[in-house]
């Protein structure tokens, strides 16, 4: 892992094809039989900068990534949880675009431990379909998708908690990310913690994410004018801010921003996301 720090300089999180937060909504604890949450959401990049391999941050060619994506999660039964996100991806520059369904990610979820025990812990495995264009535009470097199928295993921890008259819970993570066509494959780990406000309308969460390659695919080239957020042996170390409120019972908003603290051959810019979701509890 790259070890430099990089002062409030914003990451952009691989939404397409790293294990993002939607994957493992609740942590260790699954959905009830018959219950579901639903969020249709936008998550968006322009950036005229990325991270080499060394870390450090130099030009590059503009370009934006732009994600609208339908998010499903439904209880199969109180233990087992299956999980959908479908993202209709535009990437484009000042020249030329191209649009499409994205890299689509398919997750089922099972509670390991008693649903009544103090810690919630459960095992998501998770399937990134390689829907997306991996290639597009003049130079190549236009993408909605990797181009490789993954699959992921990952592990989550968690707990609720009281600090006062506060609502709060805590979650840890680790994972395995086994991807083909010689990328290599990756760990992540990482953590969250969240408080809920005026009698839980309104959350405010903190997330750390961790990406480490183990570099046993192809030896990634250097990054050029068309930097690409799906580049091999990419590595990062990133804080997520996200604040979600319940306009009603079931339906809500929220609102995301992605900082970084070190990473590596992807993107440097401000990453932001904004969603409506329903809850149905």
């Amino acid at each position: 892992m790259k070890n430099l720090t990089i002062f409030r300089v914003s990451l952009i999180l691989i939404a397409l094809f790293t294990l993002p937060s939607w994957a493992v909504a609740g942590g260790g604890w699954t959905k009830q039989k018959g219950t579901a949450y639903y969020k249709v959401s936008h998550w968006w990049v322009n950036a005229a900068k990325q991270f080499t391999f060394d870390g450090t941050s130099a030009p590059a060619f503009q370009e934006g990534i732009f994600n609208s994506s339908i998010f499903a999660e439904y209880g199969v039964s109180d233990r087992f949880t299956a999980i959908v996100n479908l993202p209709y991806s535009k990437s484009a520059n000042d020249i030329e675009s191209i649009s499409g369904i994205g890299d689509t990610d398919v997750a089922f979820k099972y509670r390991i431990n008693k649903m009544d025990a103090k810690f919630a812990f459960a095992g998501t495995l998770l399937f990134g379909l390689p829907l997306g264009e991996d290639a597009g535009g003049t130079n190549g470097t236009l993408q909605t998708g990797d181009g490789e199928f993954n699959q992921m295993m990952r592990l989550d921890l968690s707990k609720s908690f009281q600090i006062g008259s506060v609502n709060a819970y805590g979650n840890i993570y680790s994972a395995y990310n086994n991807r083909t066509d010689n990328f290599s494959d990756d760990m992540r780990f990482g953590l969250e913690i969240g408080a809920g406000f005026v009698q839980n309308r309104i959350w405010a969460i903190l997330r750390l994410d961790v990406v480490e390659s183990l570099e046993n695919g192809a030896a990634s080239t250097a990054l050029s004018d068309g930097a690409t957020i799906f580049a091999n042996n990419t590595e990062y170390v990133a804080y997520t801010y996200e604040i979600a409120g319940y306009i009603t019972d079931k339906i809500g908003v929220s609102a995301a921003t992605a900082s970084v603290f070190s990473a590596s051959n992807i993107f440097a810019a401000p990453s932001y996301s904004l969603g409506v979701f329903l809850d149905m509890k």
